[in-house]
């Protein structure tokens, strides 16, 4: 019996994994296992799922790339490497309700450098705006820059400061993430 060239040329790109690219999944969310953010390759460190209110309503998936993998949030946020970190939501959810999560992020965790961050939270809640399910935010954090902010696909700008980028990793990184089981996710533990 006689094979069709491309049905066995698909049998073996499918047997070698030719041109496929290995990624992780979270509720139905894929992310790819490594990134680039310009010329430094960044590793997925791990995924983890927002939920809100007491009903544990699914908000978005969240991927955090790093140069060098860890379970360890605190070595995470004091390396002075390029981190990205990825919201891809699964939900809609309206710009107030962002701004209010960042307020209340920076509160739990950073409550001691408000006064220095006040003016750059301003300019990234000035930069939401309403999330539909199946859009991304993401964050990019280059070390002596800040955090470069994109919306869906469409860079806003960049906040400066390190401190601000630690500050705002640590919204979910930090003692009171938005719910354990996140921050649990985003240092390579199951995403629940």
């Amino acid at each position: 019996m006689r094979r069709s060239l491309p049905v066995v040329l698909v049998s073996a790109m499918l047997a070698l994994r030719v041109g496929t690219v290995s990624g992780k999944e979270c509720h139905g969310v894929t992310f790819p296992e490594q990134t680039q953010v310009q010329t430094s390759p960044l590793t997925l460190n791990g995924l983890g799922l927002r939920q809100a209110t007491i009903l544990k309503v699914n908000v978005y998936v969240a991927a955090l790339y790093v140069a060098q993998q860890s379970a360890d949030a605190n070595a995470i946020l004091a390396a002075n490497t390029p981190k990205q970190l990825v919201l891809h939501f699964v939900r809609d959810v309206h710009s107030t309700d962002l701004k209010e999560a960042w307020e209340e992020g920076f509160e739990h965790n950073a409550k001691a450098q408000l006064p220095a961050l006040k003016e750059r939270i301003a300019q990234l809640q000035a930069w939401m705006v309403d999330m539909q399910s199946g859009q991304q935010l993401t964050f990019t954090h280059t070390p002596g820059a800040g955090i470069e902010v994109d919306v869906n696909g469409t860079v806003q700008g960049t906040i400066a400061g390190d401190d601000f980028a630690t500050a705002f990793l640590a919204i979910w990184l930090g003692p009171k993430p938005p719910n354990p089981p996140l921050k649990t996710g985003l240092l390579g533990g199951a995403c629940d």
